[in-house]
């Protein structure tokens, strides 16, 4: 049997033997060297850290480019803290490709895991901030973590307890960025080697919003008194603490049965999958697909490890923000938001198995090749059609990666401005939004889900958005008298769309396809069929070529094992 421990790795034969790779160097020696004194600290230890930015920290050390380890820091109680110490910090990577292949592999360049909650290793970690060889503090802890305020605006009760507890509080402090800027007064006081915080949170310009956070923190502490004007200064300097914006593409799901079942079958013991009383599945290995992308702005004042070693690219900051508009406006999310609001409605279990509808397919290739790439943003170090294959034909059909539409679905109001907002601009300025067909449609759909009834005809719950509450009664109003203007309400809203569509000329069409889909069970299916045709046929008398694998009838052969 095979443990997953330091003392576990002992028998290299036995790891190698089920055909899992182990670090090249120890981790307990590594554990040892970092002590107090890392050079890179991580908010945020769960699947994302540990299925990609753990296993570039491994390459490095075992480069010899970076000789300490990650402490990762989790900043409210939980399980993971558990797992992470049960197994010395140790967790087992597993790539799983699209024919269903893993690549397993231990990743050891975790040296630490503390839970900034905890008054002790509260004061560790302040101890950590101030020691001069800290250079990189990341971050995964998703876009919520980066909200001081409330909805209305005013400050959040834990960040206004934050404000008034100060930077010396011996309870650690609530908010993320309270916690970061505590960490810079410390620092302030101790030493004067520069920080740079990467977030590697998948939202628009994280870096400036997280500096931004921060700050707000910091500046709230000076007006209270509790901080000087020399030290906010300090923090404030931007040749001392870097704020880079960074995009990172990598779909980490929460951990799957049939990995965890592959891994007992080896020998692996205590990788069980353990669920928590809010639902939330956590173990000691994470699945992950093969692909990723890691752009960071070349913002490190106190200088860096090459990083391009492993696959990052470092780009200055217009590069990051081609490549994070690439992604994000054409050539991935948009198609994302359309399978998961298509797939609630349609009531298909996962993305993958959306991606064996050969209708789902062809309307996210209309998306992407047909409606994206032609206003698409060139990033410049990769090429946008490559991208986008990669995800068609590889990403989204892989069986083995457990992604839900209902996961997808969350916050789907705060996405669709970014995700096919900006793509409608371009079009709207070139005064060319009448060739749209798929975008219209999807937006239709969007509102159509919001009704909570299924293309069955049977109740169904939107995934949470902070604006349910405001859009449900507006699309159940519009559900019982679909006629012209029934939509405005929501259709006219620029802080949803980027842009006002009845002002633009879309809320007649969108409405329309709206009160199709209202038409029985199966009427979703049916108008999607019918907006393909029409697309089809509109690409023919413009002379356009169709979406890659469009047939006549609708169908679309799926690349690499979708249908």
């Amino acid at each position: 049997m095979l443990t997953l421990t330091h003392a576990g790795l002992a028998d290299r034969s036995a790891w190698e033997k089920a055909g899992i790779c182990l670090p090249a160097f120890d981790p307990a020696e590594l554990a040892r060297r970092t002590d107090s004194r890392p050079a890179w600290i991580h908010f945020g230890p769960g699947n994302l850290f540990r299925g990609y930015v753990a296993d570039l920290a491994q390459s490095l050390i075992e480069s010899g480019d970076l000789e300490t380890g990650i402490v990762a820091v989790k900043t409210t109680p939980g399980e993971i803290v558990s797992i992470y110490r049960a197994h010395d910090n140790l967790a087992l990577q597993v790539k799983i490709h699209v024919d269903g292949t893993m690549d397993r592999k231990v990743i050891g360049s975790v040296s630490e895991c503390l839970g900034s909650y905890d008054p002790g290793e509260w004061a560790r970690l302040m101890e950590m901030a101030r020691a001069p060889e800290l250079a990189y503090i990341s971050l995964t802890i998703t876009e919520k973590g980066y909200q001081l305020r409330d909805l209305d605006g005013a400050w959040k009760a834990t960040t206004a307890a934050d404000f008034a507890s100060g930077p010396d509080s011996a309870v650690s402090l609530k908010e993320t960025p309270a916690i970061l800027a505590a960490m810079l007064v410390q620092r302030s006081r101790a030493c004067g080697a520069p920080v740079t915080f990467i977030s590697m949170d998948n939202f628009s310009h994280n870096g400036e919003k997280l500096r931004e956070a921060v700050f707000d923190v910091a500046r709230a502490w000076a007006e209270n008194g509790q901080i000087s004007a020399r030290t906010l200064a300090q923090i404030e300097d931007p040749a001392w603490a870097a704020f880079p914006n960074a995009v990172i593409d990598k779909i980490t799901p929460g951990p799957d049965q049939r990995v965890a079942d592959s891994l007992a079958e080896l020998g692996l013991q205590d990788l069980g999958i353990d669920v928590n009383a809010r639902g939330q599945k956590n173990a000691a290995f994470v699945n992950t697909e093969v692909p990723q992308y890691l752009v960071i702005e070349d913002d490190f004042p106190g200088g860096r490890i090459d990083f391009g070693k492993v696959g990052v690219y470092l780009t200055d900051r217009e590069t990051a923000d081609r490549f994070e508009r690439m992604k994000v406006c054409t050539c991935l999310n948009p198609l994302h938001t359309a399978l998961a609001v298509l797939g609630c409605l349609l009531d298909i279990p996962t993305i993958a198995q959306t991606m064996q509808n050969p209708h789902l397919v062809e309307l996210v290739r209309r998306i992407g090749y047909t409606e994206g790439l032609p206003v698409v943003t060139d990033p410049g170090i990769i090429e946008p059609r490559d991208f986008l294959d990669t995800v068609v034909n590889e990403r989204f059909p892989n069986p083995y990666v457990p992604d839900v539409p209902q996961r997808i679905a969350t916050d789907t109001s705060q996405k669709l401005g970014i995700r096919f907002g900006e793509t409608m601009k371009v079009y709207a300025a070139q005064g060319r939004l009448d060739e749209l067909v798929a975008i219209p449609f999807v937006i239709a759909a969007w509102v159509r889900y919001l009704t909570g009834t299924n293309d069955a005809g049977e109740p169904m719950t939107p995934s949470p958005d902070p604006l349910l509450d405001e859009l449900v009664p507006l699309a159940r109003a519009a559900a019982a008298n679909p006629v012209d203007g029934s939509l405005d309400a929501i259709l006219s809203n620029e802080t949803i769309f980027r842009l006002d569509l009845v002002k633009e000329g879309l809320a007649p069409r969108i409405t329309e396809l709206f009160r199709q889909m209202l038409a029985g069970p199966g009427a979703v299916s049916r108008t999607l069929q019918a907006v393909l045709a029409a697309g089809r046929a509109a690409d023919r008398q413009a002379g356009r070529e169709a979406p890659e694998g469009a047939t006549p009838g609708g169908g679309t052969p799926v690349a690499g094992g979708g249908a």
